[in-house]
């Protein structure tokens, strides 16, 4: 799946949006997101020293995982975070560099899953750990 394909079924648009490529090996999801250097969080993350921010790393495995929901439920849901365990930085990641996200479903209740995982940049992990979402129906999002 290419972004414009992504974009029927994650809710993110540009700025947030990113996932770049996506596919479904099995039960695993792949997907890929390449740090292009102008994006709004680099710009003061760190003057002379960008470097993407760890919670940034958090939401592209998020919106990578949110894919193993699957498109029907995710047109009338969204997915909003229930919790991050365990989760570990090991290594920073640059303008330049492509994170590379394999992530699967280890449990599953009702709108709760809980899913691990990984985030690699040129195959050493940069950011890992279990990631928690709960489905909240779109009918019931009201400002």
């Amino acid at each position: 799946m290419n972004r414009e394909q992504l974009k029927e079924i994650l809710p993110h648009r540009e700025p947030m949006l990113l996932v770049d490529e996506s596919e479904m090996d099995g039960a695993v999801v792949h997907s890929k997101y390449h740090v292009r250097g102008d994006e709004f969080f680099l710009q003061g993350h760190f003057p002379g020293y960008p470097v993407v921010p760890g919670v940034i790393l958090c939401e592209i495995m998020a919106q990578s995982s949110v894919l193993l929901v699957g498109a029907e439920e995710m047109k009338v849901n969204t997915a909003f975070y229930a919790g991050l365990d365990g989760i570990k930085f090991r290594k920073s990641v640059f303008p330049g560099d492509t994170v590379k996200v394999d992530a699967q479903i280890v449990q599953r209740r009702g709108p709760a899953f809980v899913i691990a995982a990984e985030a690699r940049v040129d195959g050493e992990i940069c950011c890992a750990g279990t990631l928690k979402f709960m489905l909240v129906p779109n009918e019931t999002l009201k400002r």
